[in-house]
């Protein structure tokens, strides 16, 4: 009786206990279904806001940097693919930073202590390395270190390195010009960077792409008037001049005669745009731009030709320079000894001062300044380069009896070489050509009257006999071809005046007479030693650097050969 009476009551019990269970399960379920309704409803918006703060990424597509080329498609600055590698100090592992940084090649120390000093900051963003090489990068992100990161970057590079280093100049390592024609072009060839949402994993690679906001423009490329041979072999003889005369610097430019156009800027010293932490500041000066200079006798042919256009003297003109100097005011202005009488070729020829005084002071000032003017003395800057040289020119008010002599042979204004070389332009043909940098596709722009293209013609067989065994230039000749130009040797200015024993050496000259091709100016600047004339220093330059320049660009020899000769004369 007693045991048959519990049985209903363990039953009971059993039932009870299967009920409650299946009631806390009942109960969890609906806890489950009602906290499922709520995250797909109330809360929704808010976790897809936090999933995709920490999956989904506005990312940025840099554009490339336009490339830079010389007139025949040469690169002179590329911009090529590296990778930017960064880390959230609050999400890596310090233990696995010496394996990254032997594949960087940093010390492993020095960044172990920047991440940690970057961890107790609460900083969440540090770089590890700019601009690595592509498989570099790659290695490192294979690594899948938690909170390191790489994004997509660009390089600036140049291939011609130091020789193009002043025109081209330098990008900072955010990719902004700094210097030279990236400085003066940067908005240009930065192009337009795109975006785009994608969504990430913990080691920053790419899931999926969301949508795309904006795509990557890239700059426009820019080819310049330069021609990198000339510009090499230009840069090449600078260097070994400057070098062996033991000079402070130097310059020179090579310009097209009858388009303007510049062929070769260079100067001296160089850097290499490629090796950041090589740069000095003086070294980065574009010397054939920014420096002015007093020409000296270069401007003699100037004053003459001012004469030749007047109508008032003629090439057989007679000027007496006896005693070989001439009081004015309180200055006396020498020659280099007493040449007697000179017609208006021997003062080119000979260089005289007492000559190109003698017909300034019969012109007057007005004459001469205007004449000046027109051949781009004393101007502004010509390209728009930043720090370009403004010419200095004093007005005719300033320019009384001594002032005038002086002017009439290079001192008391200044011109930058680049403005010397297109003043020279005006002997081609009696225009002075508009010089540019840069390649157009529009028509050559009109150029600047200055004399007569008889007067031209006639300065241009006086700047013949400069080269000649009687002329003050007789080193700046090129075998095979007629060659005319100038020598100017100018005292630099000090604090108590001219230095005695400091000097700018120049010769501008052109070629080949018989038909004006090149414009060539090469400066150098206090050479040491016992030779410092223009005749002695920058005329062998320039006969180097003008002589190759020529037969590169196949122009035909103006002097018969002795071979020529023979055939022209039956001989063997």
């Amino acid at each position: 009786m007693t045991e048959t009476s519990l049985e209903p009551q363990e039953n009971s019990i059993v039932r009870w206990r299967f009920t409650l269970v299946l009631a806390v399960f009942a109960l969890l379920l609906a806890v489950v279904l009602g906290r499922l309704v709520i995250l797909h409803t109330v809360d929704q918006p808010f976790l897809f806001e936090q999933g995709e703060k920490r999956t989904v990424r506005e990312e940025v597509q840099p554009a490339s940097r336009g490339m830079i080329t010389d007139r025949f498609g040469t690169p002179l600055a590329v911009s090529t693919p590296v990778v930017t590698l960064w880390l959230n100090p609050q999400q890596v592992n310090i233990q696995q930073l010496p394996a990254i940084a032997k594949d960087l090649d940093i010390p492993a120390h020095t960044l172990v202590k920047s991440v940690e000093r970057a961890a107790s900051q609460g900083r969440s963003f540090i770089y590890l390395k700019r601009q690595v090489e592509p498989d570099v990068a790659e290695k490192v992100l294979a690594r899948r270190v938690a909170g390191v990161y790489g994004d997509e970057d660009f390089r600036r590079f140049y291939p011609a390195a130091e020789i193009t280093a002043h025109t081209v100049g330098i990008v900072n390592i955010d990719g902004k010009g700094q210097e030279g024609l990236e400085l003066a072009f940067d908005d240009y060839l930065r192009g337009h960077d795109g975006e785009r949402k994608v969504v990430k994993d913990l080691y920053g690679n790419v899931i999926k792409q969301l949508e795309v906001n904006g795509v990557a423009e890239n700059g426009p490329d820019m080819a310049l008037t330069i021609d990198l041979r000339l510009q090499y072999l230009a840069y090449r003889e600078l260097k070994a001049a400057v070098q062996q005369h033991r000079a402070k610097s130097g310059s020179a430019v090579i310009v097209d005669a009858h388009t303007g156009e510049v062929l070769a800027l260079v100067s001296q010293p160089s850097y290499n745009p490629n090796n950041r932490a090589t740069l000095k500041p003086e070294d980065m000066r574009n010397r054939a731009i920014a420096d002015l200079i007093e020409p000296g006798s270069t401007m003699k042919p100037f004053t003459v030709a001012a004469a030749l256009n007047s109508g008032r003297f003629f090439p057989s003109t007679q000027i007496d320079t006896s005693p070989g100097y001439v009081r004015v005011k309180n200055k006396t202005i020498r020659d280099h000894r007493d040449y007697g009488v000179l017609d208006i070729t021997g003062i080119i020829t000979k260089s005289s001062n007492v000559g190109v005084t003698y017909l300034a002071h019969k012109l007057g000032a007005e004459v001469i300044w205007d004449f000046f003017t027109k051949a781009g003395i004393g101007q502004p800057g010509v390209l728009g380069f930043p720090g370009e040289a403004v010419g200095v020119l004093p007005y005719p008010e300033q320019l009384d009896s001594l002032r005038l002599a002086t002017a009439s042979f290079g001192y008391g204004l200044a011109v930058s070489p680049l403005q010397l070389a297109q003043s020279y332009t005006a002997f081609a043909g009696g225009c002075r050509q508009s010089v540019r940098l840069i390649m157009r596709d529009e028509d050559k722009p009109a150029c600047e009257p200055v004399m007569s293209a008889k007067v031209s013609r006639q300065i241009l067989d006086m700047l013949e006999t400069v080269t000649s065994d009687k002329g003050t230039g007789s080193r700046a000749r090129v075998e095979g071809y007629r060659v005319g130009g100038k020598t100017g040797t100018a005292h630099k200015v000090g604090r108590g005046g001219y230095e005695d024993s400091a000097y700018t050496a120049v010769f501008a000259g052109i070629a080949p007479i018989s038909d004006p091709d090149l414009v060539l100016v090469v400066v150098i600047d206090e050479p040491q030693g016992q030779e410092y004339y223009g005749g002695e220093v920058a005329a062998p330059v320039f006969s180097r650097i003008m002589g190759q320049a020529l037969r590169l660009r196949q122009v035909a020899p103006d002097i018969p050969s002795k071979n020529t000769l023979q055939m022209a004369g039956g001989g063997a």
